[in-house]
């Protein structure tokens, strides 16, 4: 049996046959002269093309705004747009006329062009976005070469879908009825193979670089994404039938246990002496609202606004934003909803700024920095979030907060915010609480001083993890040293907190520490107030709060504050949790 790993991009566990989807290659394409009497004759060839590449996309489109929202569907609208591009048509157009070259090599060659362009970039999440420069480069060529595209809609059985990568358009118009789970060698958390499969709640493992060499078609698969993590993901292939039959059962009481969590979503998040916390579910898009209440959320604790400003084709203006918060602020009515200013820089780089080149990102021009350099653009952003904030409980976080100048630098923009929607008229609430992420060891260090300025602390474990520690979690070689048992981070989070109560505001946590089952009951000794996570992890995370008492708690966060090593700390979280969750 072998096991490969990679990333959970839509949770679940599933058992079932291989279906290996290697997309039907486009043949090597050849470069030849044209005579110069047959330019129009080619001109027209790659018009038709464009054309009928056109049609097709629309009609995903329409269906995408049919079938979930407009968000999704931008998409295929973006594909539409690069379809349709003008310069882009223009500069094949060139080619064929200036160079006399055959359509399908002009097409090809400037498309593969683009495709490196972005292929080159230190941010994977633009490396993602060939995909769609990829979708649309084959279906223009299939049209120029009549190659009929392999269509996943006609499936008739179930199976766990391998690829390489999915262009959107196949997610789409697959037949999700027998799709039981996907894997791809390409992909993460942000792709849009991820947020479709969590749209359509499939269970997926990406970004496992040789599943399709590796797996072949009617191989046995184990799906294991139950985390929903933004590391843990498994696939095993060819297990022996104990081994199998053991997953099966995992399988089914996976989905029993998820079945009885939901029904008890209503039920609050309360110890066994009387302690309530609040459980609230992260998001990146606004279709991830629908399934939140399902798995019992009492409210967003952080969305993660920066995708709407990461979609190919698509201008994050204030309308766009507005809709897209008016549209979560709805569904979730009274409850309260904590929209993080952008997060952009580092590993997610806006089209526009791909020329920008920073030695060390991650330490460079990214979150707040970004946003503060940038006033039309950050003000733009707060200026929606408040239009928003009459249509729900609102609340304001700002990321990567290292001190008090830029918190203060932040507090200042959101007023010159308020003051132009003053003066164009446009309502929004007087009582809209603002806070900030703790992310570097000097937000933690200073905490006391950044609560007399802020309504509530979310402690970001994501980073305070790889700045406290210096580690890259993308690195596979250090990786593993990423522990939030870590003695520091134990400290930072305990200081953290304390100050937050000293001064009488919440300490919440919305990094992935926050949904892992195992640290639930260190944070409720450290006296966390809020937990905010992965929806599905929700129903795990409460089972283990309603089952204890904080004054244990409290006993175990003592224990392990004096803890020496990552090593001797996990023992202790293992054996505590072993003889209180012997099921777990």
């Amino acid at each position: 049996m072998k096991k490969l790993v990679g990333i959970s991009g839509s949770s679940g566990i599933v058992t079932g046959k291989a279906f290996l989807h290697l997309e039907k290659d486009i043949p090597e394409i050849s470069r030849f002269n044209i005579p110069e009497d047959q330019v129009e004759t080619e001109l027209e060839r790659l018009k038709t093309a464009f054309k009928e590449a056109a049609a097709e996309v629309k009609a995903l489109h329409e269906r995408a705004v049919q079938e979930m929202s407009k968000e999704s569907a931008d998409i295929f609208a973006a594909h539409l747009m690069m379809i349709r591009d003008v310069d882009f048509h223009e500069q094949i157009f060139s080619r064929i006329k200036t160079n006399l070259e055959n359509v399908e090599w002009a097409f090809y060659d400037t498309s593969r062009q683009l495709m490196q362009v972005m292929l080159a970039s230190p941010d994977p999440l633009f490396k993602e976005r060939a995909v769609d420069i990829n979708d649309v480069s084959h279906r223009v060529l299939g049209h120029l070469l009549s190659i009929k595209r392999v269509s996943l809609a006609e499936l008739d059985r179930d199976v766990i879908l391998v690829a390489h990568d999915l262009m959107p358009s196949e997610v789409l118009t697959m037949n999700r009825k027998f799709i039981k789970g996907i894997v791809t060698d390409m992909g993460g958390r942000t792709s849009h193979t991820a947020i479709l499969a969590r749209a359509f709640n499939i269970p997926a493992v990406l970004g496992l670089s040789t599943a399709t060499q590796e797996i072949a078609d009617g191989d046995t698969l184990i799906l294991n994404a139950a985390s929903g993590s933004l590391t843990a993901g498994e696939i095993f292939i060819n297990p022996e039938q104990e081994e199998l039959d053991k997953w099966k059962l995992v399988e089914v009481n996976y989905n029993k246990k998820l079945s009885e969590f939901l029904q008890t979503s209503e039920l609050p998040a309360v110890t066994k002496d009387g302690h309530r916390v609040l459980l609230k579910a992260n998001i990146g898009i606004p279709e991830e609202v629908q399934s939140l209440q399902r798995f019992g959320a009492e409210g967003i604790g952080l969305f993660r606004s920066e995708f709407l400003f990461l979609n190919p084709g698509q201008v994050a203006e204030e309308e766009l934003q507005l809709r897209s918060y008016n549209k979560v602020l709805t569904a979730m009515g009274k409850l309260p909803v904590t929209i993080r200013t952008a997060d952009i820089g580092g590993d997610k780089i806006l089209p526009e700024f791909l020329g920008v080149i920073e030695k060390n990102p991650l330490l460079g021009w990214r979150a707040i920095r970004l946003s503060l350099s940038m006033p039309d653009f950050f003000i733009t952003q707060l200026k929606a979030i408040l239009r928003s904030s009459v249509n729900g409980n609102v609340k304001i976080m700002f990321p990567l907060i290292s001190g008090i100048e830029e918190l203060d630098q932040a507090l200042n923009f959101l007023g010159e915010a308020k003051d132009e929607c003053r003066k164009k008229g446009q309502p929004f609430a007087d009582n809209i609480e603002t806070g900030i992420m703790i992310e570097v060891p000097s937000a933690a260090m200073t905490a006391d001083i950044l609560a007399k300025r802020s309504d509530f602390f979310s402690i970001g474990t994501n980073d305070l993890v790889q700045y406290s520690l210096a580690i890259d979690r993308g690195n596979e070689k250090v990786s593993h040293l990423a522990q939030p048992a870590h003695p520091a981070i134990l400290r930072f989070v305990q200081a953290t907190i304390k100050a937050a109560h000293d001064r009488g505001i919440k300490a919440a946590m919305c990094g992935e520490m926050a949904g892992d089952p195992a640290v639930t009951a260190l944070l409720l000794g450290l006296g966390l107030d809020e937990f905010s996570m992965a929806a599905s992890s929700i129903p795990h995370v409460k089972k283990i709060i309603r089952a204890v008492t904080v004054s244990e708690c409290q006993e175990l966060a003592a224990e392990l504050l004096k803890g020496v090593s990552f090593t001797a700390n996990n023992a202790i979280l293992q054996k505590w949790m072993a003889e209180r969750f012997p099921e777990e």
